[in-house]
């Protein structure tokens, strides 16, 4: 993932990871250069992204004010909930624990002392397999983490723990599979997926998991309300 595109993502995850009422704003563009290690060209871009879908406005003189209202854009279903749990089933491919990268010490808010989780695995859906699934999540919190675990529903495990999940933050790209891709989901190399990448967050805005999935058979549908704000924004009146 470019700087600017990881910037972006993150700034967009923290704007939902706190929730505290009234008016909010992020800190400056010189401030955010330093914390994200880039130039202030790049978190400029960054910025100008989260504008261009009116999550912020960026205010000459005043600031990067926050648009609480871009919170409100649920998803209903797509190819894999609309889907019974007994119509699906996870194949671990590898686990292993290692130190995080600066990335994912800025996402899960870890030092370079602490270890992390990254594991694959597959999910078969009506016993094809349709997804690829590396995924991250902190060692402390989730010491017990096992195949068994993997194997079934992550998001019961974290509610097991006494966790509260607030919400996920998702991407979507569009890819084409790899060889190595190709191998483990059964089809030819070149062919159509959707690259997808996921943030789950806690109540209290922690981050839990940080997963990228390549899915050859996705689809998934909205429920947007109507924004007359963004709407006049994009349509140059404001």
């Amino acid at each position: 993932m470019k700087k600017k595109e990881f910037v972006t993502q993150d700034l967009l995850s923290k704007i939902y990871q706190n929730s505290a009422p009234g008016p909010r704003k992020l800190p400056p563009e010189r401030q955010l250069a330093q914390e994200y290690g880039v130039s202030r060209f790049t978190i400029r871009q960054a910025l100008e992204k989260l504008a261009s879908i009116g999550v912020v406005r960026i205010v000459q003189g005043s600031g990067i004010w926050i648009n609480e209202q871009a919170r409100n854009n649920p998803l209903v279903y797509n190819s894999i909930t609309e889907k019974r749990f007994d119509q699906i089933r996870f194949r671990m491919v590898s686990l292993h624990k290692k130190r995080p990268n600066r990335d994912e010490q800025q996402i899960f808010g870890l030092s370079d002392e602490s270890f992390i989780w990254q594991f694959c695995r597959l999910r078969f859906v009506d016993e094809q397999a349709v997804q690829i699934e590396i995924s991250r999540m902190p060692v402390e919190g989730f010491a017990d983490l096992n195949q068994q675990v993997i194997e079934r529903s992550l998001q019961q495990y974290v509610l097991s723990k006494g966790y509260q999940i607030s919400h996920l933050l998702t991407t979507y790209r569009a890819v084409n599979v790899s060889r190595e891709q190709a191998a483990l989901l059964g089809c030819k190399k070149g062919s159509p997926a959707m690259h997808i990448s996921n943030r789950g967050i806690l109540e209290g805005g922690q981050v839990y998991e940080i997963s990228d999935i390549i899915d050859i058979n996705y689809s998934c549908t909205y429920v947007i309300p109507h924004n007359r704000e963004n709407l006049t924004f994009r349509q140059g009146g404001g």
